[in-house]
């Protein structure tokens, strides 16, 4: 029998304050320090920062971890990474739930197929450099976890959950000691990353003249933008807002009763399979969302009942919630030998991030290359929210496809991608040969990518 007053009632509640309340603590501090707003760096990841701080001179003064105090339950840690893994699926739900505007052209069908393929061109080269960085560092250091230069691409391409999922299976499978912490810290540089390229960049261009107002100022949403046309009331006997957090939760129902057959049929790969929650989270939404498609069709479902402005709101809100949890999560203490090699890594993931992504939008969205360009760079080191943040600077009202790319490009990036995240579980076993087939890899998606420069080139000599 349990009593109210004990703290594994309290725990995860007292868990969850916390990390909400160092949300409202960074948000005040990005408001009255100017610095910090021009800096570009999300709320999310100074907060996640404050928690890491607080703790750290916790741990230096009690010898404790923070998190695993009875006040968070004496499990906190092992939470903040439960909560990490499930906001990183519920946040794509969310995203894959809204509907998308405008009809594609032909041209638009390539821009985004291009999209997808840098996406996956950059995953590969950050896992290349990142796997030669791990392995050239386990020559010189003894005992050094060979595969762990796999995790930059998860850290900085995919994010915070990603990241602690595959530096858990190297964790718990492969003996990597320390492994979901080193994941979460790649993930926590990549926004680093992500704020400092960016803010640099931005500079660059208010300097030229091409963004003429101020970086960081605030923006208003029109009506037409909260409510569309033959939706349902915002507020009758149920909240708008509650059927859009039904409607997510729903899908992760499906996503994980999918989940949990692969599991049954396919034993050896159950942690990968569950490793992909967010994958099959986008396809269980996608199915709801055509199901009540082809029921409106049918005349059963008379309105509209999914709403972008919430469903947008609900997976910011989601993302906020796993950086912030996942960059507390991260144990300092486990990455004491790790802490060169870390830093090593983040800048060569910015470095090489930065200047792939800017060539390639130069040389395949002339038309909006500078906005094209800044969300894959805030994307590819951050999230898709940190990507749309750099837009808002340059595209405020998403005038350029730019944005469109980054929502359809996940189609042709999954579909190339995934054969990336299998050979990402081969790397601690054979990490020499999956260096080999990534260089492989990457050689294909690029002749892929820049196929009509290529081509068009060889015809004109012909």
């Amino acid at each position: 029998m349990e009593n109210f007053w004990d703290y594994n009632v309290w725990g995860t509640i007292n868990l969850i304050a916390v990390l909400l309340l160092s949300l409202l603590a960074a948000n005040s501090l990005k408001r009255t320090i100017r610095p910090l707003q021009a800096s570009l760096i999300p709320t999310s990841v100074l907060g996640g920062m404050l928690l890491l701080g607080i703790a750290a001179v916790y741990k230096a003064i009690t010898g404790s971890v923070m998190f695993d105090t009875a006040f968070f339950g004496g499990d906190g840690s092992t939470t903040l990474e439960i909560i990490t893994y499930h906001t990183l699926a519920l946040g794509f739900i969310a995203t894959a739930f809204k509907s998308s505007q405008g009809k594609l052209t032909k041209k638009r069908v390539t821009e985004i197929f291009n999209t997808g393929v840098t996406t996956v061109s950059t995953y590969l080269l950050q896992g290349i450099c990142g796997l030669v960085l791990s392995i050239l560092t386990a020559v010189f250091v003894p005992g050094f976890f060979r595969a762990a230069g796999i995790l930059l691409p998860f850290g900085y391409g995919q994010g915070t959950g990603q990241a602690l999922n595959y530096g858990g299976i190297f964790e718990n499978e492969y003996g990597f000691a320390g492994g979901k912490s080193f994941g979460l810290s790649v993930a926590a540089l990549g926004f680093l990353s992500a704020s400092i390229g960016g803010v640099i960049y931005l500079t660059y261009l208010k300097r030229k003249g091409v963004i003429i107002r101020e970086i960081g100022a605030e923006k208003t949403f029109r009506s037409e933008q909260i409510e569309g046309k033959n939706e349902i009331p915002m507020q009758e006997s149920i909240d708008k807002l509650t059927i859009q957090v039904a409607l997510v939760t729903a899908g992760y129902l499906v996503a994980y009763l999918f989940m949990s057959l692969l599991g049954k049929a396919l034993p050896g790969m159950r942690s990968v399979i569950f490793g992909f929650n967010f994958l099959l989270g986008v396809l269980s939404a996608t199915l709801i969302k055509l199901l009540l498609g082809g029921l409106k069709k049918m005349g059963v479902v008379k309105k509209e009942y999914i709403n972008n402005f919430l469903m947008t709101r609900t997976s910011n809100f989601l993302f906020d919630i796993m950086v912030v949890a996942g960059i507390a999560a991260i144990r300092l203490h486990v990455l004491q030998n790790y802490w060169a090699i870390l830093l090593v890594m983040g800048v060569v993931g910015l470095v090489i991030t930065f200047i792939y992504n800017h060539y390639v939008a130069k040389k395949l969205f002339p038309e909006y290359a500078e906005e094209q360009f800044l969300m894959m760079y805030g994307m590819l080191t951050g999230t898709a929210s940190t990507g749309i943040i750099l837009l808002r600077e340059m595209d405020e009202t998403f005038a350029t496809p730019a944005a469109d790319n980054m929502v359809y490009q996940n189609f042709p990036a999954i579909v190339f991608g995934f054969p990336m995240m299998l050979l990402a579980t081969m790397a601690p076993v054979r990490p020499l040969l999956t260096l080999l087939i990534l260089i492989g890899f990457y050689a294909v998606m690029n002749v892929i990518l820049f196929r009509s420069v290529l081509f068009s080139k060889g015809r004109r000599r012909a």
